[in-house]
């Protein structure tokens, strides 16, 4: 079982209490105490890496349309922000160098998610691991995706950074634990549903890193904490980081 406290990764930022994937949610995020931040990236169509979950833009902004449809100056034109609240009617997407250049100098680590499960970009892979380089992040990031292809180009790539393997769905233990090998993932992000303590033990008998996303409630993160869980993705960092110290507290007595 991992012994150390289980690191808080905020999931698209404070998400729960900002629009997700914007400055404010990283900032927010930040000041509560994570100790990383989860974000998502895609490429626009002129090959500029950007933060959204979605592959269209219509669901966090005023457009409409896929992201590779855009170029970064037409997407900075878009309200990133109102749909969440009108307090957040300036925000604006990032792009990925946008993020890096924030985060290089606080001490948070990273897990960049890249969205090509459904749209699978050209070299996104080579394009984030170099931004990584060029910002000296590769140390303190994780590379996840769905796309066991994806798994494969970092593994050829043969990256200095961490890869996790993102799974929804069921599997039996074995079979997990086999594919995430093969592909030669350093870690595990399973589903909080899926979250058994035999699953976390197996795993972590191959030396494998469990995380698991995405966890809201009280009492599924202190189930996660009791299991050893390396770390958990939140839309809620400062209720994580205080149940994750009430959790600490009394296991400490």
């Amino acid at each position: 079982m991992n012994k150390l406290p289980t690191n808080i990764f905020a999931h698209r930022g404070a998400s729960g209490h900002a629009p997700e994937n914007t400055m404010a949610a990283f900032e927010l995020a930040y000041r509560q105490g994570a100790d990383g931040i989860e974000t998502d990236v895609h490429l626009t169509k002129d090959n500029i890496p950007v933060l959204m979950h979605d592959e269209q833009v219509n669901r966090t902004t005023n457009g409409a349309g896929y992201i590779k449809d855009y170029s970064l100056k037409q997407l900075k034109q878009l309200d990133a922000g109102s749909w969440f609240s009108s307090a957040f009617a300036d925000s604006k997407i990032l792009s990925l160098d946008e993020f890096l250049t924030w985060i290089r100098h606080k001490a948070l680590y990273l897990n960049i998610e890249l969205k090509n499960n459904k749209i699978d970009y050209t070299n996104l892979e080579t394009i984030i691991y170099n931004r990584l380089a060029h910002y000296g992040l590769l140390h303190r990031s994780i590379l996840s995706t769905f796309n066991p292809n994806s798994m494969m180009r970092l593994k050829k790539a043969e990256t200095d950074t961490e890869t996790a393997l993102l799974i929804s769905r069921r599997f039996k233990h074995k079979k997990l634990i086999t594919y995430a090998l093969d592909l030669e993932a350093s870690a595990v992000h399973i589903k909080y549903r899926h979250l058994r303590q035999r699953l976390v033990d197996r795993i972590h008998q191959k030396q494998l890193a469990v995380r698991v996303f995405t966890v809201n409630e009280l009492n599924h993160m202190v189930r996660c904490f009791s299991m050893g869980c390396d770390a958990i993705f939140t839309d809620y960092p400062e209720a994580a980081v205080q149940s994750r110290r009430q959790f600490n507290n009394r296991n400490a007595r």
